[in-house]
């Protein structure tokens, strides 16, 4: 049978007995229904993972106790930054959850000329713990060891100032392709538009801040596609799709 994992901040060890807080608690109780005695792995982004078995799991609380620790990692060599315009809906969601299953480490939602997103402050921060649980959630499902690092809503003019290393935007227009380039410390940064694509001056902005114009072949992708298949092949290039 399938043990079922959960990321949780707290420090684990073996022969710790552990009470799960809120969501973790509620998804435990309510939707997987554990009982005492039953199994399940956590794993709190520090390295490997924790094989538990629950002591409690009433309506008052959920306890487990760590019974081993499990020195495993699933995390590609390939370090990746994805930097993506904000698109609607469960385009956006697709393209976060995604992202994670394909070992991506750093996220950061771009504000770009073409957004048809509109924030409000505190709709801006529903909307990013929202991907944050959507990321979370993919590597609980995905199996990896890390959660990645989700940062703020960012303008695009920002963010790409801030970047290092192979810098990468994603550009249906450009001539280079994948094949022609190479990391030198096995460390990418992808920067992936909205539904519209990138404007003239947005283009100027990443080429100014380093950033190389790449083609994924010669059809116009979605957002979502797009950052599914530029992951996939800097994985299949210098990462773990081997």
């Amino acid at each position: 049978m399938r043990i079922s994992r959960l990321y949780t901040s707290d420090i684990l060890n073996t022969g710790q007995k552990l009470e799960l807080q809120n969501d973790n608690a509620h998804y435990v109780r309510t939707v997987l229904r554990l009982k005492k005695g039953q199994a399940i792995t956590l794993f709190n982004s520090r390295g490997g993972e924790f094989l538990c078995v629950i002591n409690e799991a009433s309506r008052k609380r959920v306890e487990v106790s760590i019974v081993e620790a499990i020195d495993r990692t699933v995390e590609s060599p390939l370090y990746v930054a994805l930097g993506v315009g904000v698109s609607r809906g469960d385009r956006m969601d697709w393209a976060v959850q995604k992202a994670v299953e394909l070992g991506v480490n750093n996220i950061t939602p771009l504000i770009t000329e073409r957004c048809v997103v509109k924030f409000k402050a505190e709709k801006q921060q529903q909307r990013l713990q929202h991907w944050k649980n959507i990321a979370q959630h993919a590597a609980e499902q995905s199996g990896r060891t890390i959660l990645p690092e989700f940062n703020e809503v960012s303008a695009i003019g920002d963010w790409v100032k801030a970047q290092k290393d192979l810098k990468i935007f994603l550009d249906p227009y450009a001539e280079q392709s994948l094949v022609d380039l190479k990391p030198d410390k096995q460390c990418v940064t992808l920067l992936s538009g909205p539904e519209g694509g990138f404007t003239a001056q947005e283009r100027k902005l990443a080429v100014d801040a380093g950033f190389t114009p790449v083609r994924l072949g010669c059809r116009v992708l979605r957002t979502e596609t797009a950052v599914l298949a530029a992951l996939s092949a800097v994985q299949m290039l210098w990462g773990d799709f081997v």
